[in-house]
């Protein structure tokens, strides 16, 4: 394998796509708004606007549709993870949750415009 890529199904294609790159640092590699875009910073994100044409988007045979919002996620390790909340909250972003510390870490999570979860995760240390 040479690329892991991660897809979320997001309301908004070109919301979704300045949000990873403005906030997150992330990098345009192709922009097919408003039903797709690819995305990379160490890990490839595909945007998917939901009911759209290809696999991503198909129903399966029982007539479920993919949708944004799940609480499934990727992380990015952060060096300062208060700086980067204070950061992300000055900027008018949401978080699913506040911060909680762990035995491995402290994560939040953030969310997208379409509600999908980013974790955020200063290792212990």
């Amino acid at each position: 394998m040479d690329v892991v890529s991660v897809r979320y199904i997001v309301d908004d294609v070109a919301a979704a796509r300045d949000f990873y790159v403005r906030h997150l640092g992330f990098v345009v590699e192709v922009d097919a708004a408003p039903g797709f875009a690819m995305l990379d910073e160490a890990l490839r994100l595909l945007l998917n606007a939901p009911g759209g044409r290809g696999g991503a988007a198909a129903a399966t045979p029982d007539g479920q549709v993919p949708a944004p919002g799940g609480w499934n996620r990727f992380q990015l390790v952060v060096a300062d993870l208060d700086a980067e909340v204070e950061r992300l909250r000055a900027a008018g972003l949401r978080f699913r949750t506040e911060v909680a510390v762990g035995v491995g870490g402290s994560q939040i999570l953030l969310e997208d415009p379409a509600g999908n979860a980013v974790e955020l995760f200063q290792p212990a240390g």
